[in-house]
């Protein structure tokens, strides 16, 4: 997986395109690669702004005022505007963008507690069934990070150290295949090689985990 660090990037935007989305009324958000998506968004879209903008009533006395683009997206973002294109930086946003991509994420490793669950079903199964041999959520984020195609939505810094993150995995039926190995070999090895898990020893949730993962 890549990692899109919102400390580090700035998203270009085709200002065209931008203001005919604010104009729209609709509700529209800016993807990460800066393209302007509209509602229903694509099940793994990762978006670094959602909203909608609704043009303040005027009259003979309050005259039409157009509002900048910082007023109309957010104090939040740092914005430059650079003839055809609007240049945006969204790492002050973090807190709002968790809530706007959380339910499109494969995972969320955004809170001191760290990765509790996967959204996809058959993922969080592997999971659950994982736990019984010690091998946490951690563990197999890790592996996916380092072996599934997709993109990491974090803020991350050193000097404090900080990281906040949402996962998204471009393959869930691959990414499936890999963590199911991934664990079957691991039990395979402790039933093998460690004797608080020697085939007999199993309880029985130990035991209907190995079966499971076919490492028996």
């Amino acid at each position: 997986m890549k990692k899109f660090n919102l400390f580090n990037e700035i998203i270009i935007v085709n200002k065209q395109s931008l203001l005919q989305a604010i104009n729209s009324s609709k509700v529209f958000g800016i993807s990460i690669s800066g393209e302007i998506k509209y509602e229903p968004f694509a099940q793994k879209e990762i978006l670094i702004y959602q909203g909608s903008h609704s043009p303040t009533p005027t009259s003979a006395l309050m005259p039409k005022t157009n509002p900048s683009l910082e007023k109309i997206l957010g104090k939040n973002y740092q914005i430059v505007e650079d003839d055809d294109r609007v240049l945006i930086k969204a790492f002050s946003n973090w807190q709002e963008l968790i809530s706007v991509n959380t339910p499109r994420a494969s995972y969320d490793d955004t809170t001191g507690d760290g990765v509790a669950e996967f959204s996809y079903k058959d993922l969080e199964t592997i999971g659950w069934h994982a736990t019984e041999f010690n091998i946490n959520y951690r563990t197999l984020v890790e592996h996916l990070e380092e072996e599934c195609d997709g993109t990491l939505l974090c803020i991350e810094q050193e000097e404090p150290y900080q990281f906040s993150g949402l996962g998204f995995l471009s393959d869930d039926e691959h990414a499936k295949k890999v963590l199911f190995e991934f664990c079957q070999n691991k039990i395979k090895e402790l039933i093998l090689n460690d004797d608080d898990y020697k085939k007999e020893e199993l309880n029985d949730d130990e035991l209907e985990a190995a079966e499971f993962f076919k490492a028996l």
